[in-house]
C-alpha cells in the first residue's frame, strides 16, 4: 500500500511506437485534500476507487489504497465530483525492468504528457528512454488532482 513512483515530463511521442497497451482513463476527484486525496476512475471499461495520502518530503513515496468497483458506481460517483475531469490516454512502455505508464491528455490538459515509473525502492536505479524529459517528481502542480483545479491550458 506503499507507492514509489518518479515522474517525467515526455518530449516526444516516440513511446508510442514502443507501447504494448493503450487505454482511455476519465476520473474525477471526491477530495483533493493534499493529506488525503480520493479519486474515481474509469480504466477501459472497469472502475476504480483511490484513496493517496501525502507525499513524502521529496515526493516519491506516498500511501496508495485501490480497489475495483463497478463500473456503473464509478460513473456515478464521477457526477459528484469535485469540478473537472482528467481525459487522458495511457500507454505502457516497458524498459529493462521496469514499465513506463505515459499519460497523454486531453481537454483542457491537452499538450500535456507525462510518464511515470514505479519503483521497489526511492534509490532504484532506472534507464531513461529518450523521450523522458525534465523530472518533475513531487512538483506537485502535475498531480493529477491539481491537474483539475490548474488545468495546463492555464499555465
Amino acid at each position: 500500500m506503499i507507492e514509489i513512483e518518479r515522474k517525467f515530463l515526455v518530449i516526444s511521442k516516440a513511446f508510442k511506437k514502443e507501447a504494448h497497451t493503450s487505454t482511455r482513463v476519465v476520473q474525477g476527484f471526491l477530495n483533493t485534500h493534499p493529506e488525503r486525496t480520493v479519486r474515481v476512475r474509469i480504466k477501459g471499461e472497469k472502475g476504480f476507487l483511490t484513496v493517496k495520502g501525502l507525499g513524502n518530503v521529496n515526493g516519491t513515496t506516498r500511501f496508495e489504497w485501490e480497489k475495483e468497483i463497478p463500473l456503473k458506481e464509478a460513473e456515478h460517483l464521477l457526477k459528484i465530483c469535485e469540478p473537472g475531469i482528467i481525459d487522458k490516454i495511457r500507454y505502457e512502455v516497458k524498459s529493462d525492468h521496469h514499465t513506463f505508464e505515459i499519460d497523454e491528455f486531453f481537454g483542457d490538459n491537452e499538450g500535456l504528457i507525462i510518464a511515470e515509473v514505479e519503483l521497489n525502492s526511492e534509490n532504484e536505479d532506472i534507464t531513461k528512454p529518450g523521450w523522458l524529459g525534465e523530472e518533475v517528481t513531487g512538483n506537485v502542480k502535475y498531480y493529477n488532482s491539481q491537474l483539475v483545479k490548474n488545468p495546463y491550458k492555464n499555465w
